[in-house]
């Protein structure tokens, strides 16, 4: 994976806040994989350790007291990205509230960037989660890798370890973070030579 271009910055965005929740282990595992890369940079916007505003203010109005001051651990952190990872469940065949939240937020961060997939959660493994973000960040400018890792009855599929024993599942990561390469890069270098117009 040696390049000569700077390394790309991904931003691996966590969804789930629930109490209990699986995702800091699948969040772990795809780490193992991006530091394997030395095109890439990591850096974990989990949502529950960084909560934001679930009321939008008004069109023209100013956000709430603190609103800034939340914004202020998360924006500047995608704004800086290069390319993203979603990690997230299923939720009543959805992804959760949390994720919509932060996605909402935000605009231009996305514009012009590629977002990949991590998805988890029983039968469906998280895939109905997945069709619908699709749509979300085409509306707002993204482009969403075709590639996606998807753990069926994931709860079961993690050794105490966090690893994951399953050829398969590796080579999907490796697909997923070579297609995110591809695009990060071709996005980037197209950022560089012109202004996106959203």
């Amino acid at each position: 994976m040696s390049s000569t271009r700077p390394q790309l910055r991904v931003a691996v965005v966590v969804g789930s806040t629930r109490e209990g929740r699986f995702a800091p282990v699948v969040t772990q595992w795809l780490k193992g994989h991006l530091s394997q890369r030395d095109d890439m940079t990591t850096d974990v916007v989990d949502l529950a350790e960084t909560p934001l505003p679930t009321t939008l203010p008004a069109f023209g109005r100013p956000p709430a007291p603190g609103t800034e001051e939340a914004l202020a651990l998360v924006s500047p952190r995608l704004a800086a990205a290069d390319a993203f990872v979603f990690v997230t469940p299923e939720y009543n065949h959805s992804f959760p509230a949390s994720l919509k939240n932060a996605i909402d937020w935000h605009n231009e961060q996305w514009h012009a960037k590629p977002v990949a997939f991590v998805s988890y959660g029983g039968l469906s493994g998280g895939l109905r989660a997945v069709e619908q973000l699709r749509v979300v960040m085409a509306e707002l400018n993204a482009t969403t890798i075709r590639n996606t890792v998807s753990f069926h009855n994931a709860y079961g599929m993690f050794g105490t370890d966090g690893t994951v024993d399953d050829a398969q599942v590796d080579t999907a990561a490796k697909a997923l973070l070579d297609q995110l390469a591809w695009w990060a890069h071709a996005l980037r270098d197209a950022r560089a030579t012109a202004p996106y117009a959203a």
